[in-house]
């Protein structure tokens, strides 16, 4: 089974440099064309059987394009959401650090600071989508190859699960706007293809 996993486009909160976790900010008009450069190249270079997507607004609707380009039709899931970052959301980052100065010696994996998901239990909510989704579609042999939508902060959860990683670890991996990772299941072995593949985006100049 082959896993492609897209990070939404550009967002209002990325421009406005906003704390955006649960805020639902849409996406930009760069957004939006990232997004269909993105759909464009999946049909070029995959056969895709599913998509599945977090519900947010600017995930969702980077998923419609790739569904608009593929034929696939989108399945949302509320596990595959951001961080859900409580006060935090859709504050700007200078008004956040006066209201919500970060703890002294830093966040700890428990923290539920600022009324927000702990680390834990966001790992947790990642490790309980790979369980859900691997027993599911890895018996249903027409979804070889599944398109998932999601962001920043979730993706990196769900790679630190697909590679077994400890809840504390510090590896992480950078996605940037419409950012396309590959991983491959076979069994118990699992593989890395690619990580952050934006060549789609070289279309936004033609």
């Amino acid at each position: 089974m082959e896993i492609l996993v897209v990070r939404h486009g550009q967002s209002v909160a990325d421009l406005e440099d906003r704390h955006e976790g649960r805020a639902d900010f849409e996406l930009t008009e760069l957004g939006c064309r990232q997004a269909k450069c993105a759909g464009k190249w999946i049909k070029d270079h995959y056969e895709i059987d599913i998509i599945l997507s977090s519900p947010l607004k600017r995930a969702a609707k980077t998923a419609e394009f790739i569904s608009e380009e593929t034929g696939i039709d989108i399945i949302f899931d509320d596990e595959l959401m951001e961080w859900n970052n409580g006060l935090l959301a859709g504050l700007y980052r200078s008004e956040a650090n006066e209201k919500f100065p970060m703890p002294k010696g830093g966040r700890k994996p428990h923290d539920e600071f600022a009324q927000s998901e702990s680390y834990i239990n966001f790992r947790a909510r990642a490790e309980m989508f790979w369980s859900k989704f691997i027993h599911k579609y890895e018996k249903e042999e027409n979804k070889t190859r599944i398109c998932i939508v999601s962001h920043g902060g979730m993706i990196n959860m769900l790679f630190r699960s697909f590679m077994m990683l400890p809840v504390n670890t510090d590896s992480y991996i950078s996605t940037g706007d419409t950012g396309i990772h590959l991983w491959k299941v076979s069994g118990n072995e699992r593989r890395i293809i690619f990580l952050n593949k934006q060549e789609h985006l070289l279309k936004l100049n033609e």
